[in-house]
């Protein structure tokens, strides 16, 4: 899956503090286990985080300066946040 920059940057910033990214895998698969999250809407809800961030932190203040897009897509980021934080998916036995 590609991501674009601020995607990347975002999950790049996950990635090195380790107690936001376990609060959103534990919002990931917490909703998902109760099915109530579809990629959509935790890219609302990823957006809401990166503006809400952007006050306090780079790479979400550099974003913002730079006028933040119109409103940059994290949807690549949210459907994959959800493949590797969702309930795993058996494997289908090859036919026989």
């Amino acid at each position: 899956m590609s991501l674009n920059r601020f995607e990347q940057a975002v999950f790049d910033y996950l990635q090195t503090h380790p107690e936001e990214l376990r609060h959103w895998e534990n919002k990931v698969s917490g909703r998902l286990a109760r099915s109530v999250l579809s990629a959509p809407t935790l890219a609302d809800e990823l957006w809401e985080y990166a503006r809400e961030r952007a006050q306090h932190v780079q790479p979400f203040r550099d974003w913002a300066e730079r006028g933040g897009g119109p409103r940059s897509s994290l949807l690549n980021l949210a459907e994959y946040l959800l493949r590797i934080w969702g309930p795993a998916v058996p494997k289908r036995k090859p036919p026989v």
